[in-house]
This record gives structure tokens, C-alpha cells and sequence, in this order.
């Protein structure tokens, strides 16, 4: 197995696409065995290097040790493991039935590698979302190169140091850096583009995507409602929301983004958020271990700046020197208001009184289709109705973020939320190519399907189409 001696810099951008072009080439990354190895060294590694990676979470962004963990290394470690249970039925043929009319032959879907994949990175969960799509990529038979965010600069410091370690370097690289850097690289041509980002990012990775006709996946962001109904355990919804809405600090692509609450409920949800942040981080949340921190200061400019259209009824404090926004609750919020224009990506959450559900409902139709979107009710009948009167890449009901954890239920958005799934066998199938192959056998051959056509021949053939 051979190891990078370094980390390739922008001029070394396309020798490193060459090299990985020209090992996919030689079949090099096609064979299961390949495959498990490269998916149990990644399991090793997040293993034995997980005291390094955890570190360089809390140094990005105030991850509390066992928040970098579930929500990092142990997710992505799921995945590798319900991957390597499933990989052999993923990649045995799959039987199609051949009608009777193309009959004597088979019919089968082979699933094929792409070739050289491309995976860019975000800055919030800076290890899960760089290694979770690579697991699929390396799970299709895929090489690919890996771009962490250069905004989680120590996560992406560990994963160029370390990952070359561990994996095929001749099948498998890491290109850091910014702008430039990304630029390079999508000048090159690539098998599948995946991007995890926001939607302004997506548009230039399609624009390049677009001049070589590259597929891409685009996991991006919206503004995910959660909907209150009347009739609702009030306490756990509350909990359930503020944990989806504080953990890593809101920047989360699917955490809650504003609460739609019935207005009979909106006093007691108001009191069950309180008590909720307070059992969870004390009453002082800047003290908290379990309490993380805002990126940089661009980010905490931006969002200190949204504090100003509620009122804070719950937190409201900051300190930009510790990069720390206390878990805030605003209440009188206009819905024409910047904090409800685009995702607010922290932990900022309003809180919005709707005269019943169907209020609710239009109120986020209105609006571009979410990444995700929540719902709490005891009513079954109401459920039903929100999940299938609204549109959103997925759903949870009286719960938050969970869906994500399930490896058979694709993740991906819908419209500005998103293109394209993964997670289980969707990671498989978004870095494989579904290739049809119909097999005949040669001792039939029926002379009615060749010219001459005669009367006679052109009566069966309009028979049996």
C-alpha cells in the first residue's frame, strides 16, 4: 500500500486527477476485496486516530468529546459497517424480468464504478461529511479525491495528514485549501461531483460540473420548519427540538430552523424550551462542556445581527471573543424578517404562533422545499396530513435529526434543498452506474424478425408488440 509523502498543492492539482484516472484505469479499485480493505483501514482509522480527530473538532468548532463522536466518528463508522454487510447483494446483478415477446434471453442490471470521483466538504460537521460520501464512492469501486473545508482548518489539517495513511493513495487523495484550490480542481474532468454546501457554491460546482457533463449530488441547506400541533406532548417536543436546534451550536444543514406552533400551544412550548436549554447547559450555557461555538467571526458577525428581529425571550447573550451565542428563542418575529429570509445555520430559533396545523402547512408551502422538515402530534390523522400536503427532501414525526441515522432511508433535499441521496445503499447507487445487459442465446433465430417483410411476418410482429 503505498503512502502520499505530501499533501498536493494547486499546481499538482491535475497530476493528481492523472494519477488516480490512471489507477481506476487499471481496474485497480474494482475488486470487492479492494474495496473491504479500504472501508476496514477507514474503520481503523477512526479508531485509533480518534483522540487526533476529536481534537481537531473542538479546536474548529467547540465540539464537546462525545458530540464529535456520535454526530463524526460514530456515524461514519455505522456506515462503514452496515456497507460491509450489504455489499455483496449491492453488487451482485440484479434480475429483470424479460417479456415474453424477447423470450429466449436474461436481463440484468450490473452496477459499474464511475471512475474518479470528487468530493467537496463543509465546514460544519467537517469529518462526517467528507467521509460518510467517500465511504460510498469507495464502496462503488470508485478512486476519488477528497476536499475538506478549509474553514474547519484543523479537521481538515488531520484528515490531509492522516487519511493518506490508511488509504490506497494510488486510488484515494486529499487536496486542501480555499477558493483557488477548488476552482482547480473543478476544471478538472470527473466522474461524479459530490458537494456539500450552501447554494451559492452549488451553482459555480454546476457551472463547471456542466462543461464536462459531469453528474453531481448536492447536499445543500433550507430552512427546515418544525410544525406544533395543538394536540402534542409538549416537554419531550420541546427537548427533541432544542437538542435538533443546540447541538453543534445550530450549525446543522438540518436542524430546526423557526417552530410553526399552534397558538394554544405557544405560551407552553415557550415555558418547555426554557427548561429544556436550562436542564441541558445549565444557566450558564457558556460554561456548558456540551455546548459548542460558533466557526469564526464572519459567522458570528452575521448571526449576531439576526438577534435584532425578535425579541430574545429565551438567551440572547454573546461574546464575540469566545465566539459563543448563547441558545436563543425569539418570539414577535415577522416572517418577512432577514432571520426568516435564508437558514440561519445557529443557534438562533424563532418561534412563530400559526391559528391551527393547515396554517402551518401554508405557511411552509409559501416557501422554497426544505431540507427537512419536523412535525410533533399525537394526532395520526394529523401526521399524515402535513407529511403528505408539504415537500421536503425528509420527514421526521415527533422527532428531529433522527432520520439521518437510519442507513436505509436516503438523505438528500429537494429543489434549492438539494440533488440526488445518500447514506447506505444510496451512497452505493449515486457513485455506480446502472448498466442494463441483455443476453441472447444464438441456437434461436427466428427469421420473422428480418426482411423481406411479408404480409405474413408483418401480422405476427404487429401481434406480439
Amino acid at each position: 500500500m503505498s503512502v502520499a509523502s505530501s499533501v498536493p498543492v494547486i499546481q499538482d492539482i491535475p497530476d493528481v486527477v492523472k494519477r488516480l484516472r490512471a489507477s481506476f484505469d487499471t481496474g485497480r479499485s474494482r475488486p470487492v476485496e479492494w474495496r473491504r480493505e479500504q472501508l476496514l483501514r477507514l474503520l481503523a482509522m477512526l479508531t485509533e486516530r480518534e483522540s487526533e480527530l476529536l481534537g481537531a473538532l473542538h479546536a474548529d468548532l467547540g465540539k464537546p468529546a462525545i458530540e464529535g463522536f456520535v454526530t463524526d466518528l460514530g456515524f461514519v463508522t455505522a456506515e462503514i459497517h452496515h456497507t460491509l454487510k450489504h455489499l455483496d447483494d449491492w453488487m451482485r446483478p440484479e434480475r429483470v424480468r424479460v417479456p415474453i415477446k424477447q423470450q429466449p434471453g436474461k436481463a440484468r442490471i450490473h452496477r459499474e464504478p464511475l471512475g474518479v470521483g470528487l468530493v467537496i466538504g463543509p465546514w460544519n460537521y467537517p469529518i462526517q461529511l467528507v467521509l460518510a460520501p467517500l465511504v460510498g464512492a469507495i464502496a462503488a469501486g470508485n478512486c476519488a479525491v477528497v476536499k475538506p473545508s478549509e474553514v474547519a482548518a484543523h479537521s481538515s489539517d488531520a484528515l490531509a495528514r492522516i487519511l493518506p495513511h490508511y488509504l490506497d493513495s494510488e486510488c484515494i487523495a486529499v487536496v486542501e485549501g480555499g477558493v483557488p484550490e477548488t476552482q482547480a480542481l473543478l476544471g478538472e474532468r470527473f466522474d461524479h461531483i459530490f458537494y456539500t454546501g450552501n447554494g451559492a457554491v452549488a451553482r459555480v460546482v454546476m457551472e463547471a460540473a456542466a462543461k464536462h457533463l459531469t453528474p453531481v449530488t448536492l447536499e445543500l441547506g433550507g430552512k427546515s420548519p418544525v410544525i406544533v400541533d395543538r394536540r402534542v406532548n409538549v416537554d419531550v417536543a420541546a427537548r427533541r427540538i432544542a437538542w435538533g436546534k443546540f447541538l453543534n451550536a445550530g450549525q446543522t444543514c438540518v436542524a430546526p430552523d423557526y417552530v410553526l406552533v399552534d397558538h394554544q400551544q405557544n405560551q407552553p412550548l415557550l415555558d418547555a424550551l426554557h427548561r429544556a436549554i436550562r436542564a441541558f447547559y445549565g444557566d450558564d450555557p457558556q460554561a456548558s462542556p456540551d455546548y459548542g461555538r460558533i466557526v469564526n467571526s464572519r459567522h458570528f458577525a452575521r448571526l449576531t445581527q439576526l438577534l435584532g428581529d425578535g425579541a430574545a425571550v429565551i438567551g440572547g447573550e454573546t461574546d464575540e471573543r469566545d465566539l459563543y451565542i448563547a441558545p436563543t428563542v425569539l418570539c414577535d418575529v415577522d416572517p418577512s424578517a432577514t432571520v426568516m429570509g435564508s437558514e440561519i445555520f445557529g443557534p438562533i430559533l424563532p418561534v412563530l404562533p400559526m391559528a391551527d396545523v393547515n396554517a402551518a402547512i401554508e405557511f411552509v408551502n409559501d416557501r422554497d422545499k426544505p431540507l427537512a422538515l419536523y412535525v410533533f402530534s399525537e394526532d395520526d390523522v394529523v401526521q399524515q396530513r402535513v407529511v403528505s400536503a408539504t415537500s421536503s427532501g425528509g420527514v421526521c414525526v415527533n422527532a428531529t435529526m433522527f432520520h439521518l441515522a437510519v442507513p436505509g432511508l436516503p438523505f438528500g433535499g429537494v429543489g434549492p434543498s438539494g440533488t440526488g441521496a445518500y447514506h447506505g445503499r444510496a451512497s452505493f447507487e449515486t457513485f455506480s452506474h446502472r448498466k442494463s445487459v441483455l443476453t441472447k442465446p444464438t441456437r434461436i433465430d427466428p427469421s420473422v424478425a428480418y426482411p423481406p417483410y411479408t404480409s405474413f411476418k408483418q401480422k405476427l410482429l404487429r401481434r406480439f408488440l
